[in-house]
């Protein structure tokens, strides 16, 4: 059973998992690592959702104000071996009902080409393609998408 938990960036558990998302990065990024985690800083983070299993953290994401109305969701990951379990849905969708009840009407977000699964959890979840925002503008390795979230 995967339990939910709100809490903020000042989370150990939150910490460790991002730790091992920087991690992969790394790897599927490669030199492009540098450029994506500046934008990717914990500081400014105040809405956080884990998941545990059995009281263990599995997953994790978080939501940002990007602008008025509008969330960014941030720092998206589930361990590897507790993947394809519904445990990064289950996340995203905490984050989308967390950023509705602070009166956010869409949520936006920016993954990597290198990364087909985040690509494949945001369709299933219903959000669409929109032309890569702000500092992802022009950047090829990027694939950005938008989800309303209002009732």
């Amino acid at each position: 059973m995967i339990d939910i938990k709100r809490t903020n960036s000042d989370s150990k558990d939150f910490i460790d998992l991002v730790r091992l998302l920087d991690a992969d990065l790394v790897i599927r990024d490669g030199e492009d690592y540098a450029f994506y985690s500046q934008f990717n800083k914990l500081d400014q983070i105040k809405y956080v959702v884990l998941a545990y299993d059995d009281k263990e953290p599995v997953g994790c994401g978080a939501i940002k104000e990007y602008e008025p109305k509008v969330m960014e969701i941030k720092r998206m990951f589930v361990l590897p071996e507790c993947r394809g379990k519904g445990v990064a849905s289950k996340v995203l969708q905490e984050l989308e009902k967390w950023a509705n009840e602070l009166s956010f009407e869409k949520c936006i977000l920016e993954t990597g080409v290198k990364q087909p699964e985040a690509i494949g959890l945001y369709k299933k979840n219903n959000y669409h393609f929109i032309p890569n925002y702000g500092q992802y503008t022009g950047v090829k390795e990027s694939v950005c998408f938008d989800k309303k979230i209002t009732s």
